[in-house]
């Protein structure tokens, strides 16, 4: 501080007194007078420095300070678990303590979350793959699945995947878990519950949708996702329909990326596999749908080829108006860039409006849950206006990565959001 105030002095004061004296011997007379008033002047300057450095120095400690905290608990926080963690815990490992029994019931395992329609996108992803979705109150959740080697592993890309993230790890048994603690057994309550109770207690009739995205061959792949459902199966845990009806269930099997219509089709009586529809191809004023049954000249010959989502095991040839409905799909889905566009002038025209309202009429028409993927993420105000767009026009499930923003479903417009 001496220093500060030293050069602030040197710098506004002028020359020592003493000094111009010797310089100036002729102006001896009026020397002392002159030495006076400088060091008058040099004192209150020495008093305004005071003033100005003690409040600059404060601010520089105080702002030392609260980095040093700040990087103090950002140092503590890291050896505890973060929030998510902790709110899942008990979907994990359920509660445990003294005043368990007097505090907690069987079914409270998720006492307190309201089921939201939002899909977890690619949740393996996640911190806690699924129950981060499920603490966040997503009523949908997506697997990667690769067949290699008799087993059905989870990721995006084949160089992902590790023996240790299986569906049957990741999903299958964890959710049998969350189930069978749902529909528990007890001298209160000795019989199942019919229908059986879904994974939200706030909610139980609540199904959570499980999108398996078929990676590898959708022929190949089929037989291998079938057989490890079995054990949902057996308890009646899923959805299904029954050549009549659609039966609710607590899981909602859905058939995504290769998975073949054509074996979707095959089981009439008990199907348990539901497609995920081409919802751009389903758009009321789509006159595609009704040329493609004339001339005679359809093409079926691509009926078993992958050519991704709502189109493998079908050619374009059979695709008719009432080829996709509630009673062998569930989604209708397609990509938002491909089907209406990136709106570059941040707005949508109306065009484009007008051809997401049509695809939502013919979706919801067939008794289809409509769902946009692919929808762009920055900057946030353009996400939040399309989210909130979505659900003004009847978008059923919102297809996201940020669970939390779109679960709180707080997407009113934000300055910061434009560098978010």
């Amino acid at each position: 501080m001496r220093g500060i105030m030293a050069l602030i002095a040197a710098a506004l004061s002028p020359r020592d007194p003493r000094r111009t004296a010797d310089a100036r011997p002729l102006l001896a007379p009026h020397s002392a007078s002159s030495c006076k008033s400088s060091s008058r002047h040099y004192r209150r300057l020495k008093c305004l420095s005071r003033c100005l450095c003690y409040p600059l120095l404060g601010l520089l400690v105080m702002l030392g300070i609260i980095q040093f905290i700040s990087i103090a608990c950002g140092i503590l926080i890291s050896f505890f678990p973060d929030e998510i963690d902790r709110a899942t815990d008990r979907w994990r490992y359920g509660d445990q303590g003294p005043t368990m029994d007097i505090l907690h019931w069987p079914t409270d395992i998720s006492r307190d979350i309201v089921p939201v329609g939002c899909h977890s996108h690619n949740d393996y992803w996640r911190p806690i793959p699924l129950f981060s979705a499920l603490q966040a109150g997503c009523v949908g959740v997506e697997a990667d699945v690769w067949l290699v080697d008799n087993d059905l592993y989870v990721g995006h890309r084949r160089s992902a995947l590790t023996p240790q993230r299986t569906l049957q790890s990741m999903y299958i048994n964890p959710l049998l878990r969350i189930l069978e603690q749902q529909n528990p057994i007890t001298d209160f309550h000795p019989l199942d519950d019919q229908p059986p109770q879904g994974v939200f207690d706030t909610d139980p009739s609540q199904t959570l949708i499980l999108l398996i995205d078929f990676k590898t061959d959708g022929q190949e792949t089929w037989d291998y996702v079938y057989a490890q459902l079995a054990p949902f199966r057996e308890r009646g845990y899923l959805s299904y329909f029954n050549g009549t009806d659609l039966i609710p269930g607590p899981i909602t099997v859905v058939g995504t990326g290769n998975t073949p219509f054509n074996l979707v089709m095959a089981n009439s009586t008990h199907r348990d596999i539901f497609f995920d529809a081409p919802l751009d191809k389903l758009a009321d004023d789509d006159d595609s749908l009704l040329n493609n049954n004339q001339g005679g000249n359809a093409v079926t010959s691509r009926t078993t080829e992958n050519v991704g989502q709502g189109l493998s095991g079908i050619s374009d040839g059979e695709i008719g108006q009432d080829t996709f409905d509630w009673t062998n799909s569930y989604y209708a889905s397609v990509s938002f860039k491909k089907s209406i566009g990136m709106p570059w002038s941040f707005r949508l025209t109306e065009r484009e409006v007008d051809k997401i309202r049509a695809q939502i009429r013919g979706a919801h028409r067939r008794g289809l849950k409509v769902r946009y993927w692919g929808v762009p993420s920055w900057p946030r105000s353009l996400r939040n206006h399309l989210w909130s767009m979505f659900v003004r026009e009847g978008v059923d499930y919102l297809n996201v990565d940020d669970l939390q923003s779109a679960t709180r479903q707080d997407w009113q417009p934000r300055v910061s959001d434009w560098w978010n």
